[in-house]
């Protein structure tokens, strides 16, 4: 019976590789072969059971094909962040309990088939191409906690099948057009509900109005959902409406495709109000002449422009990170008297315009009262920007201390920097997207991230948001936000220029003529690196989580001062708060991520602690090329970090005899702690930072 069930999978994983295009995944084989004891990429076993799949971010294309079925005892396959096509078979393993194929190029409808999976617990769907209604496939699902269809293009009203969900505490299904009303979610557990921007109608439920974390806007439904003393009036709609971050976008190409297209600014709906406007009012047409602003006495230029322009943020480091732009009217004003009116996502010639958030009038949010309408004009359109607290109050101006610069680059200036993103130009690879260095007119160095396909789908809204807390990590080993560009479905982010050179190139022996790290030099990269982590966890407010360090993000100059890149950006690469961290390089996550996608600051502390392990034994985290007993490096390294002739054994051979037994034993006890398997037995990285930066000091004394 066992040869049959491991026959079955082995038949299943080779079907898979088959229809996926047999792509370059280390180990795998389209015709027999062993997955459990050869080391198949991201392929995780229990004795000879397949029990995970996750290859996520691994370039994949292809199809799903129709083996997945034969699968007997997969419990995760997260293939997310990929370039997967055609549409989701009708076989699916039974046993799969997490489901993860958001972010590829997957059309067609939801299986009905989806109702056999009743082990189910999250599942990710969202950001892809998918059409038609939900089925009704719901009823036996009931330990499903976390489910994502948003960014589709689904249809129809929600099963009435979705109310036996007992165990659903995240549901995401904004950006479709699903209709009808939410009553069949009334009853159900949520913390998180997102329907934005869909086509939902009627009064909204009173249990869900009352959860802490219920987004509801673009949707026409009943104004009995605003309460107010008044009737609530109907606004007439702007031929170009900002959307609801408060920024005008540059206008977008046009699309033609048989599917629906996904709505992002040309269906545009109205916050909180009656009705849809129509798609001929969405679309933007404001190019010439330009924009007003208030009182007529300053203009902005045109919408899109080829130069480089300033915006200054002025807004608060630690007690406001989360920041919100709003462009509804405060109580008793419209949007004349709107006390500032910069759209952000506008670019200009070389002109600075400041945005001084702190003069934003402080508002009561406990009352709400309809909006004064907008009256039906083309040559005005003004914003009202601010800046709130976690608790969603304006900050008073005496907190407002601290002014943050980014700048806003046109997608035409950063072609020219990097020779139209020339593949010379490539840096490096990210998880997010191509690294290019730019070179701007003046000599200055830059590189830009142009976030791929599968992550650049944020909204200009949200991106800018995210923009604005990045700028605010300000340390001197986290590499610096310069600007941004958002234009023609372009998401950029434009950092100051370090190197080309990272921890991993130099692990690796990437350039020849390079030598390898001393021992007081890693020592020193450590150090660093730990500072920055710390400063993510314990100097922003709210903290910061990284969720993708490895050597690869570790940026070293030509005196090896390390600069983390990527910081603030794990919520591009996650859309649903069900999705697994799910990296390629998945030997650096911590368990808790890898087995049930929970993360914390302790699961960074996970990550450093293996690449303090590469650099104490300058070996991979998994490579095949050693017997199997010492192919995975923390497995193998555990049990000896406390034994001091194994530790000198396994120590990286171009360092031996620089350093002592006591300092190869404080490291190696580093390690240890920072590996262990329960995150609550992890020290917090302010911990590692004055271990390691003891270890530095007795360094720098025995050389004096």
């Amino acid at each position: 019976m066992l040869c049959v069930f491991l026959c079955l999978s082995v038949f299943a994983i080779n079907g898979l590789y088959t229809a996926l295009g047999a792509p370059q995944l280390p180990n795998w084989t389209s015709n027999g072969g062993d997955p459990c004891n050869e080391g198949w990429q991201g392929v995780s076993c229990v004795a000879s059971n397949i029990t995970s799949i996750i290859l996520s971010g691994a370039n994949l294309g292809g199809q799903l094909g129709n083996t997945l079925g034969n699968f007997t005892s997969l419990i995760t396959l997260d293939l997310s962040n990929n370039n997967i096509g055609g549409t989701i078979p009708d076989g699916l393993p039974l046993t799969m309990q997490r489901f993860f194929l958001s972010a590829n190029q997957l059309s067609g409808s939801l299986p009905s088939t989806l109702s056999s999976l009743t082990l189910l617990t999250s599942m990710s769907l969202n950001s892809n191409h998918l059409t038609g209604a939900i089925p009704d496939v719901f009823s036996a699902l009931t330990g499903l906690a976390n489910l994502d269809f948003s960014d589709n293009n689904l249809t129809g009203p929600l099963p009435p099948s979705m109310g036996n969900l007992t165990s659903l505490t995240s549901l995401h299904i904004q950006n479709n057009q699903i209709s009808g009303t939410l009553n069949v979610l009334q009853d159900l557990p949520f913390q998180d509900l997102n329907v934005e921007n869909n086509l939902f109608s009627g009064p909204v439920p009173v249990k869900l109005l009352n959860l802490p974390n219920f987004k509801k806007d673009g949707n026409p439904f009943n104004t009995s959902i605003a309460p107010s003393a008044q009737p609530p009036i109907a606004p007439t709609p702007l031929p170009s409406i900002p959307p609801s971050s408060g920024h005008v976008p540059s206008k977008e190409p046009a699309h033609s495709s048989s599917v629906p297209e996904k709505r992002s600014r040309d269906d545009i709906y109205m916050k909180n109000k009656i009705g849809r406007v129509p798609q001929k009012l969405g679309e933007p047409k404001i190019k010439e002449p330009p924009l007003k602003l208030k009182n007529d006495a300053e203009k902005a230029p045109n919408v899109v422009s080829d130069g480089r322009e300033e915006h200054k943020l002025k807004v608060p480091t630690s007690e406001t990170s989360n920041v919100v732009y709003d462009p509804s009217p405060r109580d008793g004003q419209n949007l004349d008297s709107s006390p500032t009116a910069v759209p952000l996502a506008v670019t200009m010639n070389k002109k600075e315009h400041v945005i001084d958030m702190e003069k934003a009038d402080n508002f009561v949010e406990d009352q709400l009262h309809p909006p004064q309408p907008m009256a039906l004009r083309t040559e005005k359109v003004t914003v009202n920007p601010s800046v709130r607290t976690r608790r969603g109050r304006v900050p008073s101006v005496e907190k407002v201390e601290s002014t943050t610069t980014v700048k806003s680059f046109s997608i035409a200036s950063l072609q020219q920097y990097t020779n139209s993103f020339s593949e010379e130009n490539i840096i490096r690879d990210s998880r997010f997207g191509k690294v290019y260095l730019a070179k701007l007119p003046d000599g200055e160095l830059l590189e830009i991230l142009k976030i791929d396909s599968s992550n650049s789908k944020v909204p200009v809204d949200a991106f800018l948001e995210l923009v604005v807390r990045i700028s605010e990590l300000r340390h001197p080993n986290i590499l610096g936000l310069v600007g941004y560009c958002a234009e023609f479905e372009q998401r950029l982010l434009v950092y100051e220029y370090c190197s080309k050179m990272t921890l991993h190139d130099e692990l690796r022996h990437v350039d020849d003529s390079s030598k390898p790290l001393s021992w007081n030099a890693r020592l020193q990269v450590a150090s660093e690196a730990a500072k920055a982590l710390q400063h993510l966890h314990d100097g922003c407010q709210p903290p910061v989580v990284h969720q993708n360090f490895e050597p690869s993000v570790v940026l070293l100059n030509s005196t090896l001062v390390v600069h983390i890149s990527e910081c603030g950006l794990a919520s591009l690469a996650s859309k649903s708060v069900s999705q697994l961290s799910g990296h390629t390089l998945f030997h650096y996550e911590a368990p808790e991520v890898h087995e049930s996608g929970s993360v914390s600051d302790r699961s960074d502390v996970y990550s450093f602690g293996v690449v303090m392990l590469e650099l104490l034994t300058g070996r991979k985290p998994y490579d095949s090329s050693y017997p199997r007993a010492e192919q995975h490096l923390v497995r193998w390294a555990t049990s000896q970090l406390y034994d001091i002739d194994a530790i000198t054994k396994m120590v990286d051979p171009s360092i031996r005899g620089q350093c002592s037994d006591k300092a190869l034993s404080r490291f190696a006890d580093i390690i240890s702690r920072c590996i262990q398997h329960e995150p609550e037995f992890r020290p917090p990285m302010s911990e590692v930072v004055q271990d390691l930066t003891r270890m530095v000091s007795n360094v720098s004394r025995a050389s004096m």
